[in-house]
């Protein structure tokens, strides 16, 4: 079980308050956040207890320094080389590694909401797009820069294009340049750009809204979210109709419509 006030380790610590809302922060800004095979491993670590810890409500992903996360560790990876493969084996190992983790945060049951002072890129960058929700202080800055040194983003590119637009996302693959907060907003890559001061209130007071709903809702219509996007018209309106039936059958669905009727709070028991 996660516990309250807990480091896990040097690079990644949590907390969690009496509402459910477990705050993972990135912390090693010496590295600029880099999701290392350590960083990664940690990461899924904790992810994988929140999903098993049922206090566990909401995720918010923070950092430390000025970097939210500047990607894969170039170090790393050119230690890497070295290697009688060139390597090989261990960039295989590392974007599977970083795949699971993105694919985790979205098909975590539990929404995450990202928190992002400052620089985001490349994986970093990704690691933004995977989440359900996002919120920048105007210090943030966003970038898919592999096109500068010869490597380019392709994997970043699947959180990317499945959040913005297009044209908006070859754009900032094909330049690699950076783009402010308001601009990641203007592409829907963020949902709100709130001054450095006041993010963190902002976070928490949307992770803490969204924590007070029934946890089995919330689950049940994050899933059903991914997954019709991917269908068809025909398919996703087949899809989530089924879904709404299962929903409309379960336990806090009945509590929640009988506590609108009848003018109450709901009570919900997370079935």
């Amino acid at each position: 079980m996660v516990g309250t006030d807990t480091e896990v380790d040097a690079i990644i610590q949590q907390h969690r308050d009496s509402t459910g809302v477990l705050r993972i922060t990135l912390d090693d800004s010496a590295r600029r956040n880099a999701l290392s095979s350590r960083m990664l491993g940690e990461l899924q670590e904790v992810l994988d207890a929140a999903r098993a810890d049922a206090d566990v409500r909401v995720i918010v992903l923070a950092a430390t320094g000025p970097a939210f996360s500047a990607g894969h560790d170039l170090k790393e990876i050119t230690r890497a080389r070295d290697g009688a493969d060139n390597g090989r084996g261990f960039f295989e190992d590392l974007m599977a590694q970083c795949a699971q983790v993105m694919q985790t945060i979205v098909n975590h049951p539990k929404p995450v909401i990202a928190e992002v002072t400052g620089v985001a890129t490349a994986a970093g960058c990704q690691l933004v797009a995977s989440c359900d929700l996002a919120y920048a202080a105007p210090t943030a800055r966003f970038a898919t820069p592999g096109v500068h040194i010869g490597l380019f983003c392709s994997t970043p590119m699947v959180a990317l294009s499945r959040n913005v637009s297009n044209k908006a996302a070859m754009q900032m693959l094909l330049t690699g340049d950076m783009i402010s907060a308001d601009e990641a907003m203007r592409i829907g890559l963020i949902n709100q750009v709130v001054e450095v001061e006041n993010l963190t209130e902002k976070t928490m007071e949307t992770a803490r809204s969204i924590a007070g709903k029934s946890s089995m809702t919330l689950a049940t219509g994050k899933t059903a979210f991914y997954r019709q996007r991917e269908m068809s018209l025909e398919q996703a309106y087949e899809y989530t109709s089924e879904v709404m039936v299962d929903n409309m059958l379960k336990q806090d669905a009945q509590e929640g419509i009988s506590a609108f009727v009848e003018k109450r709070s709901p009570h919900w028991r997370d079935q």
